[in-house]
């Protein structure tokens, strides 16, 4: 249902995309960084997950109203950097003790780690740029004259989006584990919600600057 020849081709720039730190991997680190581990590998599967609905919406043609109505991506833009500088705000106001939100002793989740999961897709599908990506970028490797376009975009999209997971996913759970282990000093414990709210606000800044 691919051609072979740019399916490799497409594996090697997909992997490079992957591994290359962009907004999705320092999101994942700072989740992983303030609620541990699972929630560092909730929040990356909350990301593929949305990445697999812009692939969705890439396969079906629906990305292309974002191309044929340029005030919709700059709508969701602003939402989507809003929601960025909310979870900010959340972080640097965040006191709670060490351990006490994270729930990595095998208990029951705290918040930080139920709302993991949903954070990470709302992040990712309120990003305007990756609506664009998919548009621009999967098509480039699809045959036309295998026919099945569709198809060959949905294969595409489903290949990048088990890759990022499998990346982001080791990422966030890399992260988690060295935070739970700084988390047992009070004062790291706040430093690291600072450096997500860092971060968190740092990604807003960004996509609200993005080139119009």
């Amino acid at each position: 249902m691919v051609n072979p020849t740019l399916y490799a081709a497409f594996l090697v720039a997909a992997l490079v995309l992957c591994i290359t730190p962009g907004p999705d991997m320092m999101f994942i680190v700072a989740m992983g960084g303030r609620g541990g581990p699972s929630t560092g590998v909730l929040a990356a599967l909350g990301v593929a997950c949305a990445m697999f609905v812009h692939a969705l919406a890439a396969a079906l043609g629906l990305s292309a109203l974002f191309l044929a109505l340029p005030e919709l991506y700059h709508v969701l833009r602003w939402v989507g950097a809003a929601y960025l500088f909310y979870l900010a705000v959340k972080a640097f106001r965040d006191r709670s003790l060490p351990g006490e939100d994270a729930g990595e002793d095998g208990g029951r989740p705290g918040p930080v780690r139920r709302r993991a999961f949903w954070q990470g897709a709302l992040t990712n599908l309120l990003n305007p740029k990756v609506i664009l990506f998919n548009v621009s970028f999967l098509p480039q490797f699809v045959d036309p004259r295998l026919g099945h376009m569709t198809g060959q975009l949905m294969i595409l999209g489903l290949t990048i989006v088990v890759m990022g997971f499998v990346v982001d996913g080791s990422i966030g759970l890399l992260s988690g584990r060295l935070s739970a282990m700084l988390r047992r000093s009070r004062r790291v414990a706040r430093g690291l919600n600072i450096f997500s709210g860092t971060v968190f606000a740092g990604l807003a800044v960004r996509l609200a600057a993005a080139p119009k």
